[in-house]
């Protein structure tokens, strides 16, 4: 059964609801492998990332991070062997990028891995998201990105959405009449095990251009 993590940002560590479910889902862990959002900058490791994980108590035998240094046929190899693949937080569109580059979009939708990603991550980890400088990026028109297309709908992850409501509601008005979108701040998270959707904090609903907020189910 697929299931896959879209996480906001965590100040401190994962809520214990979370840890919970995180405990119960990742049941193999010989190895994670966690791809870099700013794969040229060797010191982004993913360090807090990983902290969240050992707090809730979830080691792994092996550690593997992605970027430039690894070789693209071992990062491939690295992505089909993982028990857990994790995409860091940081700089969406590098990160896009390097999916592209590197072919890993197609071997982690085929893999039987639990997928996580952490603000970048979880936005690449969706079917489209939209890149505006509205929306924090440094660009001047607005685009459509792909995906990973993990599940069929958009993400919009770890954004001051309380404040920005009726702007985030516009920016995204377009897309909400192709696809669900799902929109968090801080402390969030969206499971999708099998056909269950999961609900974690303050998160969302941006459908044919309406918006409404989620009740919790984790």
């Amino acid at each position: 059964m697929k299931t896959h993590y879209y996480l906001g940002w965590f100040n401190n560590f994962f809520p214990e609801n979370l840890g919970r479910v995180l405990q119960e889902d990742i049941s193999d862990r010989k190895s994670i492998a966690m791809i870099s959002s700013n794969p040229f900058f060797y010191e982004d490791d993913g360090s807090t990332e990983r902290s969240w994980l050992d707090q809730a108590g979830i080691m792994f035998d092996e550690y593997h991070l992605i970027n430039f240094r690894v070789q693209k046929e071992d990062a491939q190899t690295l992505i089909q062997n993982a028990s857990v693949i994790f995409l860091l937080g940081g700089n969406t569109i590098k990160q896009n990028g390097f999916l592209m580059e590197y072919e890993l979009s197609d071997l982690i939708k085929k893999s039987r891995a639990v997928v996580m990603g952490a603000s970048a991550g979880a936005i690449n980890m969706s079917a489209k998201w939209i890149c505006s400088k509205n929306l924090g990026y440094k660009v001047e028109i607005s685009s459509v990105y792909d995906g990973i297309g993990l599940d069929d709908f958009s993400v919009l992850s770890h954004f001051d959405l309380e404040n920005n409501i009726a702007l985030v509601q516009g920016e995204l008005s377009h897309l909400s009449e192709e696809m669900n979108i799902y929109a968090s701040n801080k402390d969030c998270a969206v499971r999708v095990k099998g056909d269950k959707i999961d609900i974690l904090g303050n998160v969302y609903l941006i459908s044919h251009s309406k918006i409404q907020k989620l009740d919790e189910t984790l």
